[in-house]
This record gives C-alpha cells, structure tokens and sequence, in this order.
C-alpha cells in the first residue's frame, strides 16, 4: 500500500513538474506566428511601393492551419485572412516604402501585373461567405486600380480591383 501511494505520489508530482513545461509550448504554438505575417505583408506593401505597419503582438488569434491570404482592400489597407478559421485583420500601410516620398515626376509606375486577355481570379469576401470565380481582363491593370473585366458570358462585364498577378477583388 506504501509502495502504491508513493507510486501515485511521484506520478502525480512527474505531472505537475511536466505541465508547466508544456504549457508555454503548447501556447506559443497554438497562437498565430505574427514574425511571419509581418514579412508577407511587407512584402505585399513594398509591392504596391508601400510600407506596412507591424501587427500589434497583444493580438491572440489561433494559428491558421494553412498560409493566412492578405491581400489589398484599399490604397492604404491590407487584409489577412485566415479562412479556415474565420478571422480577418486590417493593416494599415503609409506612405512609400522607404519612408521617403518620390517626386511624381521621377516616379516609374509599376508594371501592369493583369494583361488584357488573361483569364483572372476574381474574388468576393463578405463576411459571411466567399466566392471565387474566373474572368478574363478586358484591360492591363496594376495592383489597387479598378479594371474592366469579363464573365463567363461574353455579355457580361464586371469591375474589380487588381489585388495581384491574375487577381482582382470585389468588395463587399
């Protein structure tokens, strides 16, 4: 009966001594990794020749399961998304990337990245529900410009703004 007490005794302290050990690990790895999302949407700003505001580390989401999607709402706002998991944050973006502003006139805009007649990846997110569908640009178009685009119908013209290389966005 002794030996079985102090059986119970020592599992009961390897438990407790192990939980705190486990515990930080298990929460680092259970809330999103904010060191990646930083880098891809500083990538994404400095591609619409932008900067991108740090996401506050306070802020404790669930680890997406799957690559978070950010992409432009606005000149000035970038979304990611976790769909799987349903959660959407905005960041702000400011000025050039680089902190300094250019000139208008020594600006180079940027390369169309939607060439009339390529097939586009148009998206609608609401918030109750997002749907995806093909169309075919009826005009080059830059990322944050609105283009002309066309449907599955001939007939049928839309407007969404560029969000990436083959991607627009309707906004809800």
């Amino acid at each position: 009966m002794i030996r079985k007490t102090n059986a119970c005794l020592a599992a009961a302290t390897l438990i407790a001594c192990s939980a705190p050990a486990l515990t930080p690990a298990y929460a680092q790895q259970a809330s999103e990794d904010w060191q990646t999302i930083d880098t891809l949407t500083a990538m994404v700003a400095n591609a619409m020749g932008r900067s991108a505001a740090p996401i506050d580390r306070r802020i404790k989401l669930a680890r997406c399961p799957e690559q978070a999607a950010i992409t432009a709402i606005d000149a000035q706002t970038l979304a990611v998304r976790c769909p799987s998991l349903g959660w959407r944050l905005r960041v702000p973006m400011t000025g050039p990337a680089g902190g300094m502003p250019t000139q208008a006139s020594y600006a180079r805009p940027a390369a169309p990245v939607i060439r009339r007649g390529d097939n586009v990846r148009v998206t609608i997110d609401t918030r109750s529900f997002s749907i995806s569908y093909a169309a075919i640009a009826t005009e080059d178009g830059r990322v944050g410009e609105t283009i002309a685009l066309r449907g599955s119908d001939s007939r049928d013209m839309l407007s969404a703004v560029v969000t990436g290389p083959g991607r627009a966005s309707l906004n809800d």
